[in-house]
C-alpha cells in the first residue's frame, strides 16, 4: 500500500491529465508497458525545491479565466484582485466578470462538491475568494450603473426567535452563494413577522429557517401557521441539529397548508433542493415526491408498533433503587456560588474534542484518524492546521474571555421526581427542580429520573447538588463582524466553531476540577482526554435541553441559583438559549452510579404533575415539554 501524506494531496481534477492517465494505467493495469511509460515521464519531474516552486506557479501561465478558476477551486486569494481587474478590462462590463469566469469557476466548485471531490472547508475558502473578487468589482458596477448580475433565486435566511446559534446557517448561506443564489441573512433571534415581511418585501423565492434548541421547533411551526394565514406559498427550508424529517412531516408541513416545507439534512443537500425548486420541469414532480415521502413518514410513525407508556405511578414504582443507608454522599469544599477566574486557553486546549469540530464542518470521522482518511484526510488536515493557527493567535492575544461560575447546595429528593435545593444551613428551600422520568417500558431496567441520584428526604443523609455555567463567547461577535466585513466567512465560521469547542472544553475542564478539588470526591483520578470524551469518570454534568433533562425552561432555575447575570456574561433568550452561543450550563451529580440516559416520550399525567408543581398553566407546561409529549 502507498504511504499517503494527506497534507500534500491536491484536487483530483487538477492533476496533470497526462500524468494522471499514466498513473491510472499502472494502478488499473490498463497497458502492458504502463510502468516503462510512467518511469520515462518521471524523469521530467525534478525533486529540488526550485523546480517544485516553479511547478506550483505554472498555473499562472494560463489564461485569465483559467487562473480565476484555479484560484477559486484551490481557495487561493493571493492573485484574485489582479486577475479580476484583468478580466474586467477584457470583458464588456464588470458584471460580465461575475457572470463569466467567476461563476464558471464556482460552478466547477459546486460540481466537485456535489461529486464528493471537494469538501465543505474547501468550498468555504472558495467562497472567500469569490467574495473578495465581487467586493473589488462592486464599485465599478455602481460607477457604470450596470445591471446587477442575475441569480438563480433569492433566499431569506434566519435563525428563529429565541435561538442564537448560527454556524450551520452561515455555512448553508455560503454554499448557496457559491451556487449563485442571492442570500439575505437576517441573523439570529429573528421574529416571525420580520422573516415573513422581509420575504414579501424582497420577493424572495425561498425562506430558510435554522434552529438548534428544541423550542425553535415550535417557532418554526408558528412561522408556517402565519405563512398559511397570510396565504403565502414561498417554499420553506428548515434545518439545524434539533430538526428532523420526522418532525417536519408530523408537525411543520401540516401547519403550512398554502405552501411546501422541506427538511434539509445538511449543507451539501441545500443546493440540490433549491435547484430542483427553481427548475420548472422538475419543481412540481420534486414537491410531489416530498409530499408523498412525508405522507409515508406520518403513516409509518402512526402505525409504529410500540408499547403504550407506563403511567407515572408505574414508572415511579420502577425507579432506580439505591441503598442510601450504606453510602455517605461527599461534601463539597464550599456551598453557594464561586466564580473561577484566570482560566486561559492554554489550560483547556488539551480538553478540546476535535471530532465534534470536524463534524461541524460536515467532515465525519474520529480524530486523529480523520487526518489520514483516504477520502476527507486532505481537507481535514488543512482545516486542522488552520484551526491550530487561529487557536495559537487567540491564545496570544486573549481575544476570548473564558468565564466560569459553579455552585453547590444542600439538596434532597422530593416526591419521586423533584429535587429540593436549600440554603447553606438547610433551613429554607431556595428552589424546587423538576426532573422528568422515563415512562417508556424499560424491561428489566429501571425507569430513570435524575432525581434518583439525590438522596430522598426520608433518609437521614446529607446530600448536595451542583450547577455550572461557562462561556467562551465573549469577544467573538465583534471579531466575526470584522471578518465578515472583509468578506472572510471562512475565518468567521472557523472562529465560532473554535469558540464552541472551547466552551465544551472549559466545561470538561471545570468538571474535572470539581471532581478533584471543589467537590473532591475523585481526587486521584487520572484520565486522558480520550477517557474524558468517553465519560469514564464518576459523576455526570447533564445540561437542560439534553436527553436526561430535556426541559429548557428549567435553565431559568439554574441561572437563578448561580446568580449568573451578575457574575458572568451569559444571558438567556426568551426561548432559553444561552447568549453568547459559545456557552454551556448544567447540573453536577456526584453519585457513583449516576448516568446519562434519554427521557424519551412522557405521558399527560407527568405533564400535569410538573404543571402543578411549578404552579403554571397546563398549556404553558405542554409548550415547554412539547418535544417529549407522547
Amino acid at each position: 500500500m502507498g504511504i499517503v501524506n494527506a497534507g500534500q494531496l491536491i484536487v483530483y481534477e487538477e492533476i496533470d491529465p497526462d500524468l494522471k492517465k499514466l498513473v491510472e494505467d499502472v494502478i488499473l493495469n490498463r497497458s502492458p508497458n504502463a510502468t516503462e511509460l510512467l518511469v520515462e515521464k518521471a524523469s521530467n519531474y525534478l525533486s529540488n525545491e526550485t523546480s517544485t516552486a516553479k511547478n506550483d506557479e505554472e498555473w499562472r501561465k494560463g489564461s485569465v479565466n483559467e487562473r480565476i478558476s484555479h484560484s477559486l477551486i484551490n481557495g487561493i486569494n493571493k492573485f484574485i484582485i489582479n486577475d479580476a481587474e484583468e478580466a474586467r478590462l477584457n470583458l464588456p462590463s464588470p458584471v460580465s466578470v461575475i457572470e463569466g469566469p467567476l461563476m464558471d469557476g464556482m460552478n466547477v466548485v459546486g460540481d466537485l462538491f456535489g461529486e464528493g471531490k471537494m469538501f465543505l472547508p474547501q468550498v468555504v475558502k472558495s467562497a472567500r475568494v469569490m467574495k473578495e473578487a465581487v467586493a473589488y468589482l462592486v464599485p465599478y458596477i455602481e460607477e457604470s450603473k450596470d445591471e446587477q448580475s442575475s441569480s438563480n433565486g433569492k433566499v431569506v435566511m434566519a435563525t428563529v426567535k429565541g435561538d442564537v446559534h448560527d454556524i450551520g446557517k452561515n455555512i448553508v448561506g455560503v454554499i448557496m452563494q457559491c451556487n449563485n443564489f442571492e442570500v439575505i441573512d437576517l441573523g439570529v433571534m429573528v421574529p416571525a413577522e420580520t422573516i415573513i415581511q422581509t420575504a414579501i418585501d424582497e420577493k424572495a423565492d425561498f425562506i430558510g429557517l435554522s434552529g438548534l434548541i428544541t423550542p425553535s421547533l415550535d417557532e418554526m411551526i408558528n412561522i408556517a401557521e402565519e405563512m398559511t394565514r397570510k396565504g403565502l406559498d414561498i417554499p420553506i427550508l428548515v434545518g439545524g441539529a434539533t430538526t428532523s424529517k420526522a418532525h417536519t412531516a408530523l408537525k411543520i408541513e401540516p401547519a403550512y397548508t398554502s405552501g411546501q416545507v422541506i427538511h434539509v439534512n445538511d449543507a451539501s443537500r441545500s443546493v440540490g433542493v433549491l435547484q430542483s425548486l427553481v427548475t420548472e420541469n422538475e419543481k412540481d414532480e420534486f414537491i410531489k415526491d416530498i409530499q408523498e415521502d412525508y405522507k409515508k413518514t406520518r403513516e409509518r410513525l402512526a402505525d409504529k408498533d410500540s408499547k403504550p407508556l407506563l403511567t407515572l405511578q408505574e414508572a415511579n414504582d420502577n425507579k432506580y433503587i439505591f441503598d442510601w443507608s450504606n453510602y455517605t454522599p461527599p461534601k463539597p469544599n464550599f456551598t453557594g456560588v464561586k466564580k473561577v477566574e484566570g482560566i486561559k486557553i492554554t489550560d483547556i486546549r488539551d480538553y478540546i474534542d476535535w471530532t465534534i469540530f470536524f463534524r461541524s464542518w460536515d467532515l465525519a470521522g474520529q480524530f486523529p484518524k480523520i487526518l489520514e482518511d483516504e477520502v476527507v484526510g486532505e481537507a481535514a488536515t488543512n482545516l486542522y492546521e488552520d484551526a491550530i493557527l487561529m487557536l495559537d493567535e487567540l491564545e496570544k492575544t486573549d481575544t476570548i474571555l473564558l468565564e466560569a461560575v459553579i455552585g453547590f447546595w444542600p439538596a434532597h429528593q422530593e416526591n419521586e421526581n423533584e429535587v429540593s435545593v436549600f440554603d447553606e444551613n438547610r433551613e429554607n428551600e431556595i428552589i424546587r427542580l423538576n426532573f422528568l422520568r422515563q415512562q417508556k417500558p424499560q424491561g428489566i431496567r429501571p425507569n430513570f429520573c435524575l432525581a434518583d441520584f439525590i438522596k430522598p428526604a426520608s433518609d437521614f443523609v446529607e446530600d448536595y447538588i451542583g450547577a455550572f455555567a461557562v462561556s467562551a463567547g465573549s469577544g467573538i461577535e465583534e471579531k466575526c463582524l470584522v471578518y465578515e466585513r472583509n468578506n472572510d466567512d471562512y475565518s468567521s465560521i472557523m472562529l465560532k466553531a473554535i469558540a464552541d469547542r472551547l466552551a465544551e472544553a472549559l466545561a470538561e475542564y471545570m468538571h474535572e476540577r470539581v471532581r478533584k478539588d471543589f467537590w473532591g470526591y475523585a481526587k486521584d483520578e487520572n484520565f486522558t482526554n480520550e477517557d474524558l470524551i468517553k465519560e469514564k469518570y464518576t459523576g455526570i454534568r447533564p445540561a437542560p435541553g439534553y436527553p436526561a433533562c430535556p426541559d429548557h425552561s428549567e435553565k431559568v432555575k439554574l441561572f437563578e441559583l448561580l446568580n449568573s447575570d451578575d457574575i458572568v456574561n451569559i444571558k438567556l433568550t426568551e426561548n432559553f438559549a444561552m447568549y453568547p452561543a459559545a456557552s454551556v450550563s448544567g447540573w453536577y451529580f456526584s453519585h457513583p452510579e449516576s448516568k446519562y440516559f434519554g427521557v424519551g416520550k412522557i405521558g399527560n399525567d407527568q405533564v400535569k404533575n410538573v404543571s402543578k408543581s411549578r404552579k403554571e398553566t397546563l398549556e404553558q407546561t405542554k409548550k415547554y415539554l412539547r418535544p417529549n409529549l407522547d
